[in-house]
């Protein structure tokens, strides 16, 4: 098959293979997956207290990719894929290699989500020329008593002064990079949104309101804002639930798989401490975890009663009146 036509094809396949298996309730995959996260690092330079790496929850062990394994699974994957997250759980600047990832000629439309702490004018001038698609910045407050209520051991300024950075880079580069500040509203920051909309528009940022997902269940009512459009959970009898339904089907099964930084081929993005590990691209190809026993098992389970899953019970996939 031409390259010219292996994305292309490979979205019909992935596509009806979906469709076909949220039918009939069985399922079958044709195609490989149209998007990829890849996890630089778990290591993370700060302490949000509803962060599995953060707030020190998570139990898999901590370390860097090897960027040969990242060559090994975009040699793969690059003819099928239409987007690439360099980021998953930690801070993906701080890979030592950080910017070899970001200069690999892979066709995908690329992405890094960062705290912010680390760009400098030099590290965005970098970025701005790298041929990175999207950078995707997170600013959780407009002074830094609200902002580092929840980015622990982070400096407010730090990120403003990076994101004017970047965006000070792009016109001097005549880059085509791509900016957004990501603000995750909670109810300490919530009365803020004004004030991050007009930054946004300031920077020639677009802006990405996010819902806040709470991992402790004592902090329920201190995170969750007022607004019921920035939650994702709902009280019953003071028990907090997700709001989204939970149909049995999650094209991310079908789509959009995460690699650890060790090669471990995890079913989506919620699975946060690598619970439900398909396979280990160290041993084997992605194709053949991607078509294994275990993937197989895991998209039947989640076609046959999705809100068994554990990870699932926080996912976004189908929750609709929030913004997130």
């Amino acid at each position: 098959m031409g390259m010219g036509l292996a994305k292309p094809t490979n979205l019909i396949l992935a596509g009806y293979s979906f469709l076909k298996s949220s039918i009939t309730g069985k399922a079958s995959v044709s195609g490989m997956p149209l998007a990829l996260g890849i996890e630089l690092t778990n290591h993370c330079n700060l302490r949000c207290p509803e962060c599995s790496s953060g707030s020190g929850q998570m139990t898999r062990e901590k370390g860097f990719m090897d960027l040969r394994l990242y060559e090994k699974v975009m040699s793969e994957l690059s003819p099928y894929l239409f987007y690439v997250n360099l980021y998953f759980q930690g801070e993906p600047m701080l890979h030592p290699q950080f910017f070899s990832f970001l200069t690999n000629d892979h066709a995908a439309f690329s992405v890094v989500s960062t705290n912010g702490q680390n760009l400098s004018v030099e590290n965005a001038e970098r970025i701005a020329r790298s041929g990175l698609h999207k950078l995707i910045v997170s600013l959780d407050g407009m002074d830094q008593e609200s902002y580092s209520a929840y980015r622990k051991e982070g400096s407010m300024k730090k990120v403003i002064e990076g994101i004017r950075n970047i965006s000070q880079a792009k016109e001097k580069f005549g880059s085509s990079i791509k900016l957004e500040i990501q603000f995750l509203v909670n109810r300490i920051n919530e009365q803020q949104v004004p004030q991050i909309r007009q930054f946004a528009r300031e920077m020639k940022a677009s802006l990405s309101l996010k819902s806040m997902q709470v991992i402790n269940s004592s902090n329920f009512e201190k995170w969750l804002p007022e607004n019921k459009k920035y939650r994702r959970y709902y009280s019953v009898n003071g028990e907090y639930k997700s709001r989204n339904p939970l149909p049995d089907r999650c094209a991310r099964l079908w789509f959009n798989p995460v690699v650890t930084w060790d090669g471990k081929v995890i079913p989506c993005c919620f699975d946060k401490d690598a619970g439900h590990v398909m396979g280990d691209l160290n041993h084997d190809s992605f194709r053949e975890i991607w078509n294994g026993p275990k993937y197989r098992s895991f998209r039947q389970s989640i076609l046959s009663g999705r809100h068994m899953t554990e990870i699932c019970t926080t996912c976004t996939s189908g929750l609709s009146g929030v913004v997130y």
